[in-house]
Order: structure tokens, then C-alpha cells, then sequence
């Protein structure tokens, strides 16, 4: 077997979070440099300090730096899900009694798609802009927040349950995803709360509160997944092409 191609996991997972948080953070200091009254407009009037990231990736030339970054990680986004599904499987064995959690496989299985459809919504954020059409955009960003959640909250559940013995990494993977988890749900909770400030009472900064949360969740989510930097430390994506054996291809020919 000749191999072709070799990657490292570890550098797959860092260029796959890299790739949204350089082109946030661009976007960011870019359209608040040279069109703050673009970012900071809202239907309320009101004075409002730090844009959202609606506001920032939804501006040309930004929205064009955001959906090129987020194209080009979608798919080693989906290439890692995969990867996710068939591990959590291969260990779903040392689960005992074999009996404890008899929907483990299916659990895992929802797990996946829950991945997908975080994925699927985050493109949809991305390329339906709220100034493109607001009420979809508004519909699919809920779709990302709540698939978002749930995946990370049953990915918790079922490394907890696939690992009945951790290693000092695998029990710090374990943590940072709690943390990562509890300070996500906090901030959803909390975003909830200033968008109905901002949207209903247009008090003064609230969006810009809202707009905080939003960056913290979204900071929380690219940690979370990129814990696959320690899930996988020494694995490798290979490219192999089968070579037959000499006699093999002399029989052949």
C-alpha cells in the first residue's frame, strides 16, 4: 500500500477553526475601522457600542472574507463529524453492561446529524444575510443556536458514557467541553434576554450586550469543536492507493 497523502488531525482541527475566527476577527476590525454607521444601525435609534456578527459579515466587502472562510471549512467540518460517528462507535463496546445504554448506537447516530444540521445552518447564516431576508436569516440562526446546544450537550453525554476510564487528556477534553457547554447555554440565555431588551424596549445598549453574548457563543463553539485537537493527538487522514504485489501484476499482464 503506497501512501499518497498524510495529514495530521491536530493541524486538520486548528486550520478548520482558524479559518471563521481570522476571518471574524478581520471582518470585525475592518468594518468597525471604516463603516461604523453601517454595523451599528438597528431599527431602534439607540446607542450601541459592539456590532453583532450579522452586522459585520453581513457588509461588503466583509460578507464575501465570511463566506469564503466558512465555505472553505464546511468540509472538513463534515469530514470530522464523520470521523466523530464512526469512533464514538468503535468504543461504544466498552460501554458496560452491554445493556446499560441499549440506544447508544442510535444516540450516536442523532448525534451526527445534529453536526450536520449545526453545519447546514451556519451555511445558511452565512450566504442568507439578515439584510438579505431577516426573518429567514432570524429562523435559520435559531436552527444553529438550538441544533448547536443539543449536539453539544448529547456529544458530552456520550463521550461520558463511550469513556469509563479517562486519561489526564481525555478528562480534560471532557471539561473543556462542559465548561465550553454551561458558558454557551448561560449566554444563549442571556442573549435571549437583551434581543428582547433591544427589540421590544430599545434600551440602550442592549444590542450591544446581545452582540457580546453572540461572540462568546460563537467563541465557545469553535473551542468546542476543535477539541478534536484532543481526541485524536496522534491520528492521521491518509490517502492510499493499493499496490499489488509483484507476481500479482505479472499474472495481470
Amino acid at each position: 500500500t503506497l501512501i499518497r497523502f498524510h495529514l495530521s488531525l491536530r493541524k486538520l482541527s486548528l486550520v478548520t477553526v482558524l479559518l471563521p475566527l481570522v476571518a471574524l476577527v478581520v471582518c470585525f476590525v475592518s468594518a468597525y475601522t471604516f463603516q461604523q454607521n453601517e454595523i451599528h444601525e438597528t431599527h431602534c435609534k439607540v446607542y450601541n457600542v459592539i456590532p453583532s456578527i450579522s452586522a459585520i459579515t453581513g457588509i461588503s466587502p466583509e460578507r464575501y472574507i465570511w463566506r469564503i472562510s466558512i465555505a472553505l471549512h464546511v468540509g472538513p467540518r463534515i469530514l470530522i463529524a464523520s470521523l466523530y460517528y464512526y469512533y464514538y462507535l468503535s468504543l461504544a463496546h466498552n460501554v458496560f453492561p452491554a445493556n446499560k445504554f441499549p440506544d447508544l448506537p442510535q444516540l450516536i447516530s442523532f448525534l451526527y446529524w445534529l453536526n450536520i444540521i449545526e453545519i447546514s445552518a451556519l451555511m445558511g447564516v452565512t450566504y442568507i444575510s439578515n439584510q438579505d431576508n431577516y426573518p429567514i436569516h432570524e429562523k435559520i440562526f435559531i436552527t444553529f443556536m438550538v441544533s448547536s446546544l443539543v449536539y453539544m450537550l448529547i456529544s458530552i453525554i456520550v463521550y461520558h458514557w463511550t469513556h469509563p476510564t479517562m486519561s489526564s487528556v481525555q478528562k480534560l477534553s471532557y471539561r473543556i467541553k462542559a465548561t465550553l457547554f454551561i458558558t454557551s447555554l448561560i449566554c444563549t440565555v442571556g442573549l435571549i434576554i437583551f434581543f428582547m431588551k433591544h427589540r421590544l424596549y430599545c434600551h440602550d445598549l442592549a444590542f450591544s450586550w446581545f452582540a457580546l453574548c453572540e461572540y462568546i457563543i460563537a467563541s465557545a463553539n469553535m473551542g468546542f469543536h476543535v477539541t478534536v485537537f484532543l481526541d485524536f493527538p496522534d491520528n492521521y487522514l491518509l490517502i492510499m492507493k493499493q499496490t499489488l504485489p509483484v507476481d500479482a501484476a505479472a499474472k495481470n499482464d
